[in-house]
């Protein structure tokens, strides 16, 4: 995730701040020198990260804090209050009118920012919520933009009002609320055009819709990935037109996150949702506070139970429990396994959201690992993956040379398999073979020695 290098300078503070057992003034400002180095390398706002540690020094020498039994986790606590403080204490959604009308969204942003995928993201999500929602293409610049709009509400069942690249955006609008109007259509969702930089040709575009159709919600895509420079943009798409919300995308990548700390201090507009991903399901929702769980490496749990709710089928997950609790496993089951942990993003994801474990020094499990080990079971005759136990070593020697994989990979791959197969007997037997109780869900379990 963005924040795992400040995730891992944070924890190394704490740390430091929990070992010391009782803490001075001096300690304190010491710790929260070195947050704000963390958070400035993050590409935090500096005027933010200023203001951000002058209110958690002030709470933090008090004297509850400082003759408190844990000082240290005292501080910690007061860091985790005043993060979710600064990223908007509270969860907040697209502002939708009733079912009975017409709800319009404006989506806006620079080129480059994912707006496009965004969109249709959106309108999937509202789909699932009861919308019937209508995506319009108003980008007249780029052919490309229209065909993707269109092969992505697709894939979500979404419709795609289009009108080519021969009218005015404004036009273009206009004529998608009226097909929405005569369609029983409840949420018009436009795609607009963006530029590699903010330009007055693009602003007036977006004023000219506004001006003429009305808008219910103006939401900005912004690239996690440009840092500070996404809050500028931020700062003057809602100076120009006015915004009621921003979306964060690539949070997933390589980045140091700091606009996700910065835009709503700054802007005082809330993030909504979060791209976590490529797949047109990787959006979440913006918890600030489980955001700043995240961040402090306490995880989010939360999050990774709705997502396994929504994403893993529960018929599958509890014919798999079965066959765990009798080791009646086998290597399809494996691989219905590897492909649930793929719905949920990956196993890296996973364990992002599990307290602890947010860490690449604790713990980084690289998701193309799985790759290879996908072949070495593709590569078994059905027979083979059902029963495993038929494979020997010549068959081993057949299955590596139909994987491109030295024998070595096959064998530790067979080996991880009986040495899961012997543990969860043994769990079952402590278990005494019982089932949980009944509707409590069930977390998928991590593939054969993960």
């Amino acid at each position: 995730m963005a924040f795992d290098s400040l995730t891992e300078k944070l924890q190394n503070v704490f740390k430091n701040l929990r070992s010391k057992g009782r803490l001075t003034e001096e300690d304190v400002k010491a710790a929260l020198k070195e947050v704000k180095m963390a958070l400035l390398e993050a590409d935090v706002n500096f005027k933010v990260v200023k203001n951000f540690v002058k209110t958690v020094q002030e709470r933090a020498v008090g004297q509850d804090v400082l003759n408190s039994l844990t000082p240290g986790q005292m501080v910690v606590k007061l860091v985790n209050e005043e993060l979710v403080t600064l990223m908007g204490s509270d969860t907040t959604e697209i502002a939708l009118k009733p079912s009975s009308e017409i709800s319009v969204i404006l989506m806006c942003g620079l080129q480059g920012a994912g707006k496009t995928t965004t969109t249709a993201k959106i309108a999937g999500k509202l789909k699932k919520k009861g919308r019937r929602p209508l995506l319009a293409a108003c980008d007249i610049y780029r052919p490309a933009a229209i065909e993707q709009l269109q092969k992505n509400g697709e894939k979500q069942g979404v419709e795609v009002f289009t009108m080519g690249t021969n009218h005015k955006p404004v036009d273009i609008a206009k004529a998608a609320i009226e097909h929405a109007s005569k369609n029983n259509l409840n949420v018009v969702i436009l795609d607009t055009a963006g530029r590699l930089h903010i330009d007055e040709d693009m602003m007036a575009e977006l004023q000219e819709i506004k001006e003429n159709v009305e808008i219910d919600d103006t939401i900005l895509v912004v690239d996690a990935m440009t840092g500070q420079d996404a809050v500028n943009v931020a700062t003057t798409f809602n100076e120009k037109i006015g915004v009621d919300g921003v979306i964060l995308t690539k949070l997933d990548g390589d980045t140091r996150g700091g606009a996700a700390l910065s835009i709503r201090a700054v802007t005082g507009k809330p993030i909504l949702y979060v791209g976590m991903g490529e797949k047109l399901s990787d959006l979440e929702q913006f918890y600030p506070d489980r955001m700043a769980s995240r961040i402090l490496g306490m995880g989010d749990v939360l999050t990774l139970i709705e997502k396994a709710e929504a994403e893993i089928d529960q018929d599958k997950a509890k014919e798999m429990e079965r066959k765990f609790r009798k080791a009646e496993f086998d290597f399809n089951d494996f691989l219905d396994q590897m492909a649930q942990m793929k719905k949920m993003g990956g196993i890296q994801s996973i364990l992002s959201m599990l307290p602890g474990m947010g860490l690449p020094t604790d713990l980084e499990i690289d998701d193309n690992i799985f790759k290879g080990i996908e072949a070495i079971i593709y590569s078994m005759t059905p027979e083979e993956r059902g029963n495993p136990a038929i494979i020997n070593p010549s068959r081993k020697r057949r299955i590596a040379k139909g994987a491109g994989v030295n024998i070595a990979e096959v064998n530790k791959l067979m080996k991880q398999y009986e040495q899961s197969k012997k543990m969860m007997k043994q769990m079952s037997g402590m278990m005494g073979g019982k089932g949980k109780k009944k509707g409590k869900f069930s977390m998928p379990k991590l593939p054969f020695g993960f």
